[in-house]
């Protein structure tokens, strides 16, 4: 489905997902394998493994198992049953973020100056020409 709209948050091209039963299925084993891994990790660290050398890296090795398993059911839930949308954006020139000018890098005061806080404001992300 696409639309031919080019104004600022119009779907520009929409692909649903896939939502596939194999992934759906990796996923669920995926999450009980995670949860092994979590228990075998919080085990070592209540009975002390940490403390000796070969411990501390068999903990970590764990933990490493652990991020490494989530990241494989992230990216499966995010290819499979996430749909694909791209929406038009405001494009920027690279350089007007840069452009400052002198007299306005400290900013412009707001309220008076007898005021205990003032409040400056930075023009430069939003100063336009």
């Amino acid at each position: 489905m696409s639309t031919k709209g080019s104004n600022y948050g119009d779907i520009h091209r929409y692909e649903p997902a896939r939502e596939s039963t194999a992934a759906a299925v990796a996923i669920v084993l995926l999450t009980v394998i995670e949860v092994v891994f979590i228990g075998l990790f919080t085990y070592g660290l209540v009975n002390g493994w940490g403390l000796s050398g070969e411990g501390n890296m068999y903990l970590g090795f764990l933990l490493a198992i652990v991020f490494i398993d989530l990241a494989f059911i992230l990216l499966l839930y995010r290819k499979e049953f996430l749909p694909d949308v791209m929406i038009v954006k405001k494009r920027r020139r690279k350089w007007e973020d840069l452009y400052v000018r002198e007299e306005d890098v400290d900013g412009e005061q707001l309220g008076d100056a007898s005021a205990l806080d003032t409040l400056k404001r930075a023009v430069y992300p939003y100063y336009k020409r």
